[in-house]
């Protein structure tokens, strides 16, 4: 056919040089004979290599296993599919075979056209014989993918066909008329041949398999798939149905009947869990490290090993980016020939219509291509965080002491939060990075058409816009960089005080830390605001690049004498149009690549700190007799220093056998534990112990969970020992005061929960372990030592100095004898208060009792420890929170349904009332203004032909171009300062508005809501609102201004647009509403699942210890990957939906585009202007992309601005009482006396709940020295929190010195009063600044505090009072950090002072200095005393009993004992039994 040959013989002009042919031995490559050629020379060696391919297998093949295995293997993913797209590719070439001979039948045959014939023929029966194989050799094998042979094949038949249908594209309009089945061939060929490539990649069988036979018989039918695969819609979604995204509209569906939940969001497929990605990711990272010589892990390493991780979905999105950038350049290709159309040039018939054609069907492969390449890159961004997330968790896991020193809690959380999260972000941009030079080599090659030679300047002015790009990249990483630092300083101490706020609020010292937070925060604002100026003139620079390389083409142009035709200039536009897109990522990119490195190097330097030596413990046989064996020990918590902390350890311990260790504040005992479980460093010696071990610390750590899992630990549950151990510690009682029993959930660091319960659940945790060997440090506060054959060490400076059984100890004096004395000191107030015969008679039975055999077995030892929690709860240390009807850690709140207008109005209001708002938007009207005027003018004015007279000098058209040009630059950039103005103040107001509000937050918002939730608003809601937010609100306005601009110079051209443009646009906007009401909760679902993560890790790392001495490292980690697919699974279905909505509206967006083509070609000639015609198609080709792109900001602001409304949340929690009411402050020396006056108080927990104090009425006259003592749950705690006011009351009042307490601010009250709190406190600073935050003593004033409280190895240290204490005081023993907190009291001197089991940290000896340092420098104060140690309240001038909340017993301990029936009494004989 002739016009087969016209089509192809067009292909000999040169693509980019349409003035100037080429000579025709140049052209031979595009001639129709050799593409055929090459076709059918192509199609002839595949079936040579199928034949022999068949051949081969089918002589292999036992005709026997055929029959049998028929049937399996038809569950092949997309087997169906790609057999019958082969079967039509062969009808349909059959059918083009049969049409060329009856066309060319009328006509002479010719040699050129023997060729295409052929090709054609052959190409039947190639897929036929394709066809075949499939069906009946490869249905009956066993390969679990389709052969390669047939996948190279189908990739390479792809790329021929994609270059003959650019090439018919190219010189279509070269055509007098144009053959239908040309294009049909070509797109028919394209769109299967695209179909097989993508059924040749993720074609496969299903893994499991069952032999015919054996299958009804094992299974009773076919395999079913798994619930999760069920539940995964899209991994069993169609072609189609992945298509056109329609999988995703179940669960919009869904969200638009019904508020979801996060029950209806549905699971993940396999290939999107963070399991396998992890796993990967980690082989690949561990194998590089180990072949790589170099020093640990690198960020070029950590880089390679994530792309190898997620390099499939990398390197689809390349394709997909590839080819939506190709067919995006098909346009600017055609608007030369399409005004040329309009102006009456016509090539060949119909050309107006195949113009149209291309148009439409480049603009909905472009579509198609732009929405799985979002899709794709998002998936590997996500699969790529969650890596990073495990990863980094891991590593948390297996750090070791002076790693985990060097790296407080709040600073790893940011590597979670912010690093890992940019690095998921990056995956937008990744692509961008070759992207970007590709569509600028395009849009290159379309001006070197149209403009010549004179191209080469727009390409120089390119790349000096690239050269440009370099230092603002470098600054760009160095603000990332400064900023990061800030940010990690902010988080680590805002972790610290979250953990500590009870303390501080105590203390009266919140404001302190608050003004703390916000100088961390200044300085983080300080960087964040050169950022936003720095990416202010970046964003001025590259959206006048585009006019810049314009001006500079269009000048060269008529410099040279090159002719500028409005179809040319329009074409060129048209290119800058679409390069101003990359132009304008490009700084972008920079800046997120900048960000992206800093993150990666961060993330790589943790993943480079040292780790637990794995081999440091070495394990003992079970058969073994020695339990524990240390020889020739010597271990130091820091390796620089030259005095070890623990040195010359050398003992074993027996299985069976217990063991106590003695010794002074930090002589080691603690250490000497630690060293025993590996966490001390050790320098030299062999540790060996058996494998199962226990171990309970001396702070309590409690899992956020119900009581069960505590206890449970991992274990199954065994309800016969449950209950036994229950029993043994005195739990079950505590459970009956809780409201769901032990279905109760513990709050963040067991804050529901009193002292005594909280160690109580850690025995049993241990207890129901079952383990060989354990570990207990200090578990129940200085615990007589049992007599008898216990073998006792004693620690001082580090060193065992005594090791023996109780009595030889006790004969040789020295340092055992001098704890037991001290201890018998302690006994010896009751001595004078009990009968001598009733003494030695407890005495006796006492010691009797311990000097039974060592117990052999748990269910001994549980007994043994029932007894002491018996006493335990006798004196009852602490309370707990009664009376609540429900659960204290509730399901994190969020808002549901429409993010409301009044959050968008108080964050554009936040900042002087949004006067700035209007400056923003005046100044992109003008920008688009200015920029349409810019390209209309060049439009008009040039000449409509190269014949044609100039409408204006070729001067005056560029002066007029580049004022127009320079005054939207400008525009530009006073848009963008002023935006950079407004969004980092903004973010700087609201910061400051929610940590004011959450240190005014009364203390049990603290004691519901876990640190991980605040902790997320403070660092990831803060980061969006610190970077995003700004950035999509300006978005959304800018792309609904261009789009307006867009639609009013379509009007001009062609009004009738409106007549689809308006029920385009209303189903746009009902496909919006319908979507986002899925698409808010999904991304709030995204916030709500991400607090649990740094939830879970903080309080995994503050646990490690116990964790790892459990052994339980796996099952966390199991644990974190549950959670992070728990966060990955809303994200996944938020993108989804996002591209379900997206697809639907350029689908939408391309049929207006399309109606206004068909309404210009439509016209009668002479009707409209072709200049203005063609700025329209040029305005119109982004028609898509930004009717698109408003719905897209619109639904993503929608998603981003949770981030605001979660903060605004925090902004509105309810305050404590003023902390200064200035018409009532006490005097300056108030209290002066230390009267306390109790009348009728009540107190309750909140207004529907019953009352825990119940009416109390009594007087503590001033320097009295008062003992509260009961059972747990009594009131006692609730007692000393209304005294500080932590709880208001109910009714009654509180008196001090005649003041009524309630009346004044709650600094000037809790500044006047001292306590020493049950947990003693540290935070990160100095010595100095933990003793005296506020800075009100001086240096000589805290040197005698140090002394009192018998601290005097502080002048040992190098630094002195500046010598560092590490986060949580983790460098200093529990011991010395509650000798620290007495240092404080010291200093205070208040005269009201409240011991809150102020010395259960410490041994007897520092006991009785404390006590004796108390009696001495607060003899003239009001002393109220909570103590374990009966000792600490005998010598009180009264003592206080309360009992659910009533008080019992008020009296001298004196007469109490005197009468033997009293409670009193009874708990005194009791601690005397121990």
């Amino acid at each position: 056919m002739d016009v087969l040959y016209g089509a192809r013989n067009g292909m000999s002009m040169f693509l980019l040089q349409p003035y100037v042919p080429m000579h025709t031995s140049s052209s031979f490559l595009l001639q129709p004979n050799f593409l055929h050629g090459f076709s059918f020379s192509s199609h002839l060696v595949f079936v040579l290599v199928l034949s022999i391919t068949w051949a081969i297998k089918r002589s292999k093949m036992d005709g026997h296993q055929h029959s049998k295995e028929r049937l399996k293997n038809s569950n092949f993913l997309y087997y169906k599919p790609t057999l019958f797209s082969s079967l039509c590719l062969s009808l349909f070439y059959l059918i083009l075979c049969i049409f060329n001979c009856s066309v060319w039948n009328g006509h002479c045959w010719s040699h050129e056209k023997l060729p295409t014939q052929l090709d054609l023929v052959l190409r039947t029966f190639v897929w036929f014989v394709i066809s075949m194989y499939l069906h009946v050799e490869f249905y009956r094998s066993k390969e679990k993918k389709f052969p390669m042979f047939l996948r190279v094949w189908w990739n390479l038949y792809f790329f021929m066909c994609c270059s003959f249908i650019i090439i018919d594209l190219v010189f279509c309009r070269k055509l007098r008329i144009l053959p239908t089945h040309l294009w049909v061939l070509d797109f028919g060929s394209v769109l299967i041949g695209s179909f097989l490539c993508y059924a040749g990649f993720f074609g496969k069988r299903d893994e499991e398999e069952t032999p015919l036979l054996e299958e009804p018989l094992l299974n009773g039918g076919a395999c079913k798939k798994s619930a999760e695969d069920d539940a995964s819609p899209y991994s069993n979604a169609s072609f189609l149905s992945i298509l056109t995204f329609s999988w995703a509209g179940h669960i919009i569906s869904a969200g638009n009947k019904k508020t979801l939940d996060l029950g209806d969001v549905p699971l993940l497929a396999d290939d999107d869990r963070v399991n396998g990605v992890f796993s990967v990711f980690r082989d690949k990272l561990e194998w590089d490290s180990r072949n790589c010589h170099s020093d640990g892990i690198g960020t070029l390493k950590l880089s390679k090993a994530l792309f190898l991780s997620v390099w499939k979905e990398v390197l689809w999105s390349c394709f997909f980016s590839l080819l939506y950038t190709f067919t995006s350049y098909v346009g600017p290709y055609l608007i030369d020939a399409f005004v040329q159309h309009l102006d009456g040039y016509q090539e060949f018939q119909h050309e107006g219509y195949v113009l149209v054609s291309a148009f439409i069907a480049a603009k909905l492969v472009e579509c198609l291509a732009q929405r799985h390449w979002f899709f794709r890159i998002q998936r590997a961004g996500m699969r790529g965080r969650a890596a990073l997330v495990a990863m980094i968790f891991h590593k948390g896991l297996l750090l070791s002491s002076q790693s985990r020193q060097g790296n407080s809690c709040g600073e790893i959380i940011n590597l979670i939060s912010v690093d890992a999260e940019m690095v998921g972000e990056f995956s937008w941009y990744m692509i961008d990075l070759w992207l970007v030079p590709t569509q600028v080599g395009l849009a290159l090659l379309i001006l070197y058409k149209n403009l010549g030679p004179t191209s080469l300047v727009a390409l120089v002015a390119s790349i000096a816009v690239m050269l440009a790009n370099i230092p603002f990249g470098k600054l760009e990483e160095r603000f990332q960089t400064k900023m990061m630092e800030a940010k990690d300083m902010r988080m680590k101490s805002m972790s610290e005080i979250m953990r500590n706020m009870r303390t501080l609020k105590l203390q009266g010292w919140e404001m302190r830390f608050l003004s703390r937070i916000l100088e961390l925060r200044k300085v983080e604002t300080a960087w964040l605001k050169k950022k936003a100026f720095a990416s202010a003139v970046a964003t001025f620079l590259y959206y006048g690049a585009p006019t810049f390389m314009s001006v500079a083409a269009f000048g060269a142009c008529l410099s040279l004498g090159v002719p500028l035709t409005p179809g040319r200039i329009l074409s060129a536009v048209a290119a800058f149009r679409i390069l101003q897109e990359p132009i304008y990522n490009l700084p972008d990119t920079i800046s997120v690549l900048a960000q992206t490195k800093v993150s990666l190097d961060r993330i790589a330097s943790f993943l480079r700190l040292n780790e637990l030596p794995p081999v440091a413990v070495e394990k003992l046989p079970e058969a073994s007799e020695v339990a524990i064996k240390i020889n020739n020990g010597c271990f130091s918590w820091d390796l620089s220093t030259e005095n070890p902390t623990l040195k010359d350890l050398n003992f074993q311990v027996l299985h069976g056998m217990r063991v106590a260790v003695c010794g002074a504040v930090g002589s080691g005992k603690s250490s000497l534990l630690s060293c025993i479980l590996g966490e001390v460093p050790k320098i030299s010696g062999t540790i060996e112990m058996m494998e199962k071990r226990a171990y309970v610390a001396q702070s309590p750590w409690i899992q956020s969970g119900t009581v069960q899992d505590n206890v449970l630990f991992g274990k199954e549950m065994d309800r016969e020992r449950y209950e036994r151990v229950l029993g043994a510690c005195l739990l079950k009682k505590d459970l009956e005061i809780l409201p769901f029993r032990d279905q109760t959930i513990i709050g963040e660091r067991g804050i529901n929960l009193s002292g005594g319960q909280k160690q109580r659940i850690q025995i049993a945790r241990a207890l129901y372990q079952d383990a060989d060997i354990y570990l207990f440090d200090d578990p129940f506060s200085a615990v007589d030592a049992h007599t008898g054959t216990h073998l006792f060490k004693v620690m001082r400076d580090g060193m065992i100095t005594q090791a023996g059984k109780y009595n030889d100890n006790l004969n040789s004096g020295t340092d055992f004898m001098e704890l037991v004395g001290a201890h018998k000191k302690a006994l010896s107030t009751l001595d004078s208060m009990e009968t001598s015969c009733n003494t030695q008679q407890l005495t006796a039975e006492s010691s009797s009792s311990h000097m039974k055999d060592g117990l052999c077995n748990i269910e001994s030892r549980i007994q043994e420890l029932s007894k002491e929690e018996e006493r335990d709860q006798l004196n009852g240390k602490t309370d707990e929170i009664t009376g609540q009807n429900g659960q204290l850690i509730q399901e994190e709140e969020r808002e549901k349904g429409n993010v409301g207008l009044s959050v968008y109005w108080k964050y554009v209001t936040e900042l002087h009332g949004g006067a700035l708002v209007p400056l923003i938007l005046l100044a992109q009207i003008l920008f688009l203004l200015l920029q349409i005027a810019s390209n209309y003018w060049m439009a008009w004015a040039a000449p409509v032909s190269e014949d044609a007279e100039p409408r204006v000098r070729g001067s005056l058209l560029i002066v007029v171009y580049v004022v127009l040009a320079l005054g939207s630059s400008i525009c530009v950039l006073v848009r963008a300062l002023i935006q950079a103005i407004a969004g980092y103040k903004t973010a700087t107001l609201l910061f400051n508005k929610m940590h004011t509000c959450l240190f005014r937050a009364p203390m049990s918002f603290f004691d519901a809501t876990p640190s991980g939730r605040i902790l997320n608003r403070a660092s990831t809601d803060q980061s969006a609102v610190d970077v995003s937010i700004p950035f999509q609100i300006g978005s959304v306005a800018f792309s609904i201004i261009q789009l307006l601009g867009i639609i009013a110079v379509m009007s001009q051209v062609a009004w009738q647009v409106f007549v689809v443009f308006i029920p385009t646009v209303a189903a746009c906007i009902w496909y919006q509403r319908y979507y986002i009401t899925a698409a808010r909760e999904l991304s709030r679902f995204v916030g709500v699942r991400n607090a649990p993560i740094i939830q879970h890790f903080a309080e995994s790392i503050s646990g490690l210890t116990t964790i790892r001495s459990f052994n339980q490292e796996s099952r966390f980690m199991r644990e974190t990957l549950h959670l992070i697919d728990g966060h990955s699974q809303p994200k996944f279905h938020n993108a989804s939906a996002m591209e379900w909505l997206c697809f639907r509206l350029d689908m939408l967006s391309s049929i207006t585009f399309a109606f206004s083509l068909v309404i210009m070609i439509s016209m009668p000639m002479g009707v409209i202007n072709p200049s203005i015609a063609g700025l329209a198609v040029t305005y119109g080709l982004n028609l898509n992309a930004l009717q698109a792109l408003v719905i897209w900001n619109l639904s993503n602001l929608d998603n981003k601005i949770i981030s605001v409304e979660r903060i605004l949340q925090y902004t509105c929690i309810p305050r404590e009482s003023p902390l200064v009411v200035e018409a009532n402050r006490p005097d300056r020396n108030w209290p002066s006396d230390g009267q306390i006056d109790v009348n009728d108080l009540q107190v309750r927990y909140a207004p529907h709940m019953p009352l825990v104090l119940k009416g109390l009425t009594c007087s503590f006259a001033k320097g009295m020295k008062i003992g509260i003592v009961g059972r747990t749950g009594s009131g006692k705690s609730t007692l000393i929190q209304t005294l500080f006011r932590i709880i208001e009351p109910a009714s009654g009042q509180i008196l001090i010195d005649g003041v009524d307490i309630s009346t004044i601010g709650l600094h000037d009250l809790r500044s006047r009063l001292s306590i020493i709190p049950q947990d003693p406190t540290m935070f990160e600073g100095t010595v100095r600044s933990n003793l005296d935050p506020l800075e009100e003593y001086t240096d000589e004033q805290i040197w005698e505090a140090l002394v009192k409280c018998h601290l005097r190895e502080v002048s040992k240290k190098e630094e002195k009072l500046y010598s560092a204490v590490a986060e949580n005081g983790e460098n200093w023993s529990m011991g010395q950090r509650q000798l620290v907190c007495l240092g404080r009291v010291l200093l205070k001197k208040s005269k009201v002072l409240v011991l809150d089991e102020a010395t259960a940290s410490v041994d007897t000896v520092a006991d009785n200095l404390i006590q004796r340092t108390l009696k001495q420098h607060f003899s003239n104060s009001t002393v109220i005393t909570i103590a374990h140690r009966i000792s600490s309240v005998l010598d009180s001038d009264k003592v206080l009993l309360l009992d659910n909340g009533i008080i019992v017993e008020y009296d001298s301990p004196t007469r109490l004992l005197e009468n033997k029936l009293s409670a009193f009494a009874k708990l005194v004989t009791a601690y005397i039994m121990r």
